[in-house]
């Protein structure tokens, strides 16, 4: 789902005075169809810029911050064009309001989507990276033409550093706040050249984050800190089945606990509400509800996974289909296999939590969310209207993709509305991992034909699986029975195949909520695709990295390629039962290859001591929030790869905590190395790409180190299969 280039868009800035301050804001449009009509929302903003008294610049923010260093990035775009310091930007979290702060997620894929306020898809940087730059050259160029006619000298003359206008004939200097009402009142002139990047003075240079101080000393407020004045804490316990009732539960115990102030009884979930969280905790244990758990108490495991393998065996929908698949010869060899992929929880360091204040009139919430605007169109079941709702977006303590699902929200304002005053809904650990939106569970099959040289003659490709891009627009999305998220990076591979075929099966199981993982379709794809054209180059006994390079036409992918390979050390001799394996993608705009390096002790278990990431994101804002980026994603993606499943028996998730859905230990992270390679293309994205990358390197890395294939993740499962 990636953005449009810059050239699929223009941008119109509108400039007016606002008590005394410059506030400039950018309002993306999508370009006239040829048939003349408009595509998209017109007129809608999706940032603002205020220049006020003391020397401040406030960045509206249009993205959250969730760890990825967006508050950073972003800031360093308006700095750079608008020659501030970066320490002088404030940021304010925007609003939820899509038709002004929001981006159409992906308007060469269907032109019917709406503009959209959620970060995610790591399209932060991409979608922002001319808009901001744009917004930011704009009003230092109204700011010098305020100065110039103050002065009554030549426009040319002047010039902007450092948040003044300088005269530098006169040695005359203004700052910007003392401009901003003159500036807002001229006529916004016409976007000026951008910086070429031999100019940068910021992008591109390693940058402390702006929330990093405050993270440290602890005075930053996510959305589990929130607690205005008189609020009350609730504990809630949700249907451990979906679809499930309460059949009883001990109110009375409860609130005989000291402390306990009400019980909200919703059906499908019960709230303990207290004075505090201990309290609330309490009255929970002694609430000993009983749950009615329904139909889905059927579902079970491997009913869902026997569906998938015989679905993955359909003829399914076309996604993709190009050249011919024709018979290929006797003297072809001839390659299968199928690949399983399991639920994943996201478990986010801070569990779902979210406070509400439902007062008569209008109702206050507190909360991190990815996706403000939809938690405010939820609302409207409960019969809220967006102008009654305020909601304060706070940092984020992990998202991935599970606060993209605002069922937190809705189920917060649910018991809210029962209760005078604000509460903080929170859920404990196990609430939060037996009730989240999984990563679903699909089922590759994938097939080739290859030539004496190892070159596919035919590439075959069906998945099955749900379809989260339906889910989350809707079905009116969906087009030709594809799912546009399900199909991602096994439709557009690296490698310029001629004859292939992808297709795609669509099971929603039944009875699981799915939704989307940190990486979203590509994490799926990237694993079936380079595991199996490992499995390729084996069949033909070449080199996986000499098979790979062969393979590929593009110089930017070969470029990653051939120094995350250097850098590693391939080809070098590696203790017995150690082996390196590789993987390479293109995803979010952005070129990665990964080196893994494992070794596999005398019981069979893997350990992973050193990763090598080899990465062209196109032009770097923050080559130390890429290090970062890659880093954690590298770590999030192997405790996945390595441990991580969510299964089902009798309806229920069999996972509660960290003790059985397990991330990687300290002890057990390994070295990951970042290299980053200069390119003055366009940013892409980077949050998800070592999380998508890092599992198939993994895999091949155990078949150099055992001569095993794992085709069944984790890889602790697999390696027993």
């Amino acid at each position: 789902m990636s953005a449009p280039a810059v050239t699929r868009r223009r941008f119109v800035l509108v400039a007016a005075a606002v008590g005394g301050a410059l506030v400039l804001g950018i309002t993306v449009r999508r370009l006239q169809r040829q048939d003349g009509t408009a595509g998209g929302a017109p007129g809608a903003l999706n940032a603002f810029v205020r220049i006020g008294p003391g020397k401040r610049v406030t960045l509206v923010m249009p993205k959250v911050e969730m760890g990825q260093g967006t508050y950073t990035s972003l800031a360093m775009l308006i700095a750079e064009e608008l020659e501030v310091r970066l320490d002088t930007v404030n940021i304010e979290a925007a609003p939820p309001n899509p038709e002004v702060y929001g981006f159409v997620p992906d308007p060469s894929a269907d032109e019917g989507l709406k503009f959209d306020q959620s970060t995610g898809t790591s399209l932060s940087i991409i979608q922002c990276w001319m808009p901001l730059r744009q917004a930011g050259a704009t009003a230092r160029l109204m700011l010098i033409q305020a100065a110039a006619r103050r002065w009554g000298v030549g426009l040319a003359s002047c010039h902007a550093e450092n948040g003044a206008v300088i005269h530098a004939a006169s040695g005359r200097r203004l700052g910007y706040d003392a401009l901003a009402a003159e500036a807002a009142a001229l006529p916004v002139p016409p976007p000026p050249p951008l910086k070429e990047a031999k100019d940068f003075r910021l992008i591109g240079r390693a940058t402390r984050r702006l929330d990093g101080a405050t993270k440290v000393d602890g005075s930053a407020r996510f959305g589990i800190d929130a607690r205005p004045a008189h609020a009350r804490v609730a504990m809630i316990a949700i249907a451990p089945v979906a679809g499930g009732r309460v059949a009883a539960s001990a109110d009375d115990a409860a609130l005989a606990v000291r402390g306990v102030r009400q019980v909200v009884n919703e059906g499908d979930l019960v709230a303990v509400v207290a004075d505090d969280t201990w309290a609330a905790m309490q009255g929970m244990k002694a609430l000993s509800i009983r749950w009615h758990d329904g139909a889905n108490a059927e579902v079970q495991q491997a009913a869902i996974v026997a569906e998938l393998e015989s679905a993955v065996h359909e003829a399914g929908a076309v996604a993709l289909s190009k050249g011919s698949l024709a018979a290929t010869g006797r003297d072809a060899t001839h390659v299968q296999a199928i690949y399983h992929q399991p639920f994943l929880a996201h478990a986010t360091l801070e569990p779902m939590n979210c406070t509400v204040d439902w007062r008569d009139t209008e109702c206050e919430i507190w909360t991190g969310t990815q996706a403000p605007d939809r938690a405010v169109a939820k609302l409207a079941a409960l019969g809220l209207k967006p102008e009654q709702i305020i909601l304060h977006n706070e940092f984020i303590g992990g998202g991935f993709g599970r606060r993209l699902e605002v069922d937190g929200v809705v189920l917060a304002a649910r018991v809210a509305r029962h209760v005078r005053g604000p509460v903080q809904v929170l859920w404990s650990r196990e609430e939060d991992i037996r009730h989240d939106r999984y990563r679903p569970y699909y089922v590759d099959h994938l097939s080739a034909s290859l030539d004496a040289r190892g070159i596919p003659l035919a590439w075959r490709h069906t998945i099955a699986g749900a379809g989260l891009w339906a889910l989350y627009y809707g079905e009116g999305t969906v087009r030709n029975g594809v799912d546009a998220d399900a199909v991602t990076s096994a439709v557009d591979l690296a490698y310029p195949l001629e004859n292939m075929e992808v297709r795609f099966v669509r099971r929603d199981p039944r009875g699981v909520p799915t939704g989307w993982w940190r990486g979203v379709g590509a994490t799926r794809s990237v694993f079936a695709v380079e595991s199996f054209v490992d499995e390729l180059a084996a069949a033909v006994r070449q080199d996986p990295v000499s098979y790979r390079r062969g393979l590929l036409k593009e110089p930017r992918m070969r470029a990653v390629l051939d120094l995350a390979a250097d850098r590693a050390g391939w080809g070098t001799a590696m203790p017995a039962g150690s082996g390196r394996g590789v993987s390479i993608q293109f995803a979010f705009d952005s070129y990665l290859a990964q080196v893994v390096e494992v070794s596999v002790d005398a019981t069979g278990r893997p350990r992973v001591g050193r990763v090598v990431c080899a990465m062209d994101c196109g032009q770097v804002v923050n080559p130390d929030g890429v290090r970062a980026q890659l880093e954690g994603g590298v770590t999030f993606g192997l405790s996945a790869a390595l441990t991580n499943e969510i299964t089902i028996a009798n309806g229920r998730v069999q996972q509660g905590n960290f003790n059985d859905f397990l991330p990687l230990r300290i002890a057990e992270a390994p070295r990951v190395e970042v290299h980053l390679i200069a390119s003055g293309a366009s940013p892409g994205g980077v949050g998800e790409t070592g999380t998508a990358c890092v599992a198939a390197a993994l895999c091949n890395a155990i078949y150099a180190a055992t001569g095993r294939r794992v085709r069944t993740l984790p890889v602790s499962r697999g390696l027993k299969a």
